[in-house]
């Protein structure tokens, strides 16, 4: 008899995505784009929610195609290659960014505002020691990460995080003012930018072969239901995703009296929670923060542990050890440094990750898979590399008549152009000359 996992392991599963993917940084962004929208808002969450919500839900299904794993995404490509790319993103994705900015941003929003004003190098030290400790309590348990996190943390973040929705919709503190800016003339396009900057695309790549590994840990071993409730999970973390960025796109856009020309969303947010709760407000702001950090870390953990155990003979135990180590230390230096030595390696690498879904989701259709694969990632990475010497301030101008050059997507067009033409060419007779080949 083929064993099935409960509706509450199911919604479990789902809180448990939601709550990998809710990270202090998707809360911050949102407030920002809504408060600059404005009486745009509505178009600009939109095209938020497109890149936000719609891009991780496809990048899970994507995974769920592919068979749960790394190895399934990326068959027809080189196994070198794939490695490559998968190291790259691991790392980027876990202890040399994701992972640590976490615990950064739990000690300033929710740590250090209850902190006296001479609070410095030791607290921030003390605080990256006992939060990276409490994470790596819950990965360690990998076998019980969907009953913790699923049935406990999420919901309690979650409930949070619905009061303060509620709270907003109920007593908005200001009226919605003009657009400013973009959003004044592009508003969807806008949004949609915005949303592509959350980064959850390459998340959706990690915590899809985490889940798969969380089902299989309850028993499922048929590869049809295991894709299925793969894709329920995402369904569930992209509605909970939904939800909150609609909740908080509303916030920043009802945000102009308490928060004026704010320069980030965590200075909005901070604001209208103190409006709305008062000195209550910071503890349901920490909460909040505390929580959504928290459940990231502990899936970037988890996932990257995972991965790097696979790949040499160090246990995940010992794997986990060492990220939650590293990810404390870095969480102390240097870390504005190597968010700027981050930037272009994500510039260079999201554009292929993106490719790579496309991919997955049409393969079926593709005449030679091995030769799209091939030609489709080579083409958004090369271009990609245009975006890449733009940030690193070469002359690139030549360029500049690509379609959204000026947004730092100049591999967009370049790479459904490949994707279409390899889509009619590359058949039997180009499959067999390219195996004489390999």
């Amino acid at each position: 008899m083929k064993k099935t996992l409960k509706v509450t392991d199911i919604i479990a599963l789902g809180f448990m995505t939601f709550a990998f993917f809710l990270g202090a940084g998707n809360i911050i962004f949102p407030p920002l784009a809504g408060q600059l929208a404005g009486e745009n808002m509505l178009s600009a969450m939109s095209g938020f929610l497109v890149t936000a919500v719609g891009l991780p839900l496809v990048g899970i299904i994507a995974v769920a195609m592919a068979g749960g794993g790394w190895q399934g995404l990326t068959r027809d490509l080189p196994s070198k290659v794939a490695t490559l790319m998968a190291v790259l993103i691991f790392i980027i994705i876990g202890p040399a960014f994701a992972a640590p900015r976490t615990g950064l941003v739990a000690y300033e929003m929710a740590v250090k505002p209850f902190l006296s004003a001479g609070a410095g190098q030791a607290s921030l030290t003390t605080f990256s020691v006992i939060f990276f400790a409490i994470a790596l309590f819950f990965a360690w348990s990998r076998g019980k990460l969907i009953d913790m996190i699923g049935k406990f943390l999420t919901p309690a973040l979650f409930i949070v995080l619905a009061v303060l929705a509620i709270a907003v919709f109920v007593n908005p503190q200001a009226s919605i003012v003009a657009a400013q800016g973009e959003y004044a003339t592009q508003a969807f396009t806008k949004g949609f930018l915005e949303g592509y900057n959350t980064m959850d695309t390459f998340a959706a790549l990690m915590f899809g072969m985490l889940i798969v590994d969380v089902i299989r840990s309850k028993g499922i071993s048929d590869e049809k239901t295991t894709c299925t409730y793969l894709i329920y999970a995402g369904l569930i973390a992209a509605a909970g995703l939904a939800f909150v960025y609609i909740s908080l796109f509303y916030l920043g856009a009802t945000s102009s009296t308490v928060a004026p020309n704010a320069g980030n969303g965590g200075v909005i947010l901070t604001a209208y929670v103190m409006a709305l709760f008062g000195a209550p407000g910071q503890v349901i702001l920490s909460a909040i923060v505390l929580l959504a950090c928290l459940t990231t870390a502990i899936g970037l953990i988890s996932a990257c542990a995972d991965y790097f155990s696979s790949l040499t003979p160090m246990s995940y135990k010992k794997w986990a050890v060492v990220l939650a180590v590293i990810c404390a230390v870095v969480a102390n230096v240097g870390l504005n440094q190597l968010i700027a030595l981050s930037v272009p390696v994500l510039f260079a690498l999201y554009p292929v990750a993106i490719a790579l879904v496309a991919l997955t989701l049409v393969r079926k259709w593709l005449p030679n898979p091995r030769l799209a694969y091939r030609v489709v990632l080579l083409v958004s990475f090369i271009f990609s590399m245009i975006d890449v010497a733009k940030y690193l301030k070469f002359d690139v101008s030549m360029f500049s008549s690509l379609p959204l050059f000026n947004y730092g997507m100049a591999w967009v067009l370049p790479t459904l152009v490949a994707l279409v033409i390899t889509r009619f060419i590359g058949g039997k007779a180009m499959g067999s000359h390219q195996d004489k080949l390999a």
